[in-house]
């Protein structure tokens, strides 16, 4: 970090094949990216990858299968946010308070439980997010009005079969009438892991780090 420069804070929530106490599992998914020299040389940022214990998930998602064998998720906000949930937005004001973060630009970036997180964080801290990533993800489309003006990416793939692609669609659609940057992006042949495709795009970090507030 040089001296006098503020940088970008990105928090990126994993998914739930990556919940533990090791503080290892939750670079899975996403840390590469990060690393990429060429990335870390074009959009210098301090990115952090907390990790949710095995026994909770970032929200209060809760899931049932219809009779006819499919997921019906339903997300619950009225408990107010986990306990993981509310460390890590802790654990970002802390770094904003002491590190010298823009504050025009902090990003959230998930994947499957960390996507669903993601749009749950928007709902319980609005103001604190420049822009997002949801890969796989989904949430209530009612409470889209309570962070319409944060622009969002959504990724799904078309045969995910543990996250339908319709709680991501009903989310983008809803709050793509608020925010004309928002953008969803749909791979029809790929399953859960849409983060794989998502995470190639040439122009991921370069539509995330351009926005500010």
């Amino acid at each position: 970090m040089e001296k006098g420069k503020t940088y970008p804070l990105v928090l990126f929530l994993h998914g739930s094949g990556e919940r533990g106490t090791d503080n290892q599992k939750q670079l899975t998914h996403g840390a590469k990216l990060f690393l990429d020299q060429t990335n870390r040389k074009e959009y210098p940022a301090i990115v952090v990858f907390p990790q949710c214990p095995p026994d909770i998930k970032w929200t209060h998602r809760l899931k049932e299968k219809s009779a006819e064998g499919d997921w019906i998720f339903k997300f619950p906000t009225e408990s107010g946010s986990t306990k993981p949930a509310y460390m890590a937005d802790q654990l970002v004001n802390k770094i904003v308070e002491e590190e010298n973060i823009d504050p025009k630009r902090i990003y959230i970036m998930g994947l499957s439980m960390g996507g669903i997180g993601t749009l749950e964080f928007l709902y319980r801290w609005p103001d604190k997010y420049t822009a997002a990533t949801v890969i796989c993800g989904g949430h209530n489309p009612k409470l889209v009005t309570k962070y319409s003006h944060v622009p969002i990416w959504f990724f799904h793939g078309g045969k995910d079969d543990v996250v339908p692609g319709k709680y991501s669609k009903l989310v983008y659609d809803e709050q793509k009438k608020y925010n004309a940057e928002s953008k969803y992006t749909l791979y029809p042949e790929a399953n859960h892991n849409s983060w794989d495709q998502a995470f190639a795009e040439p122009d991921l970090l370069k539509w995330l780090f351009s926005k500010s507030k």
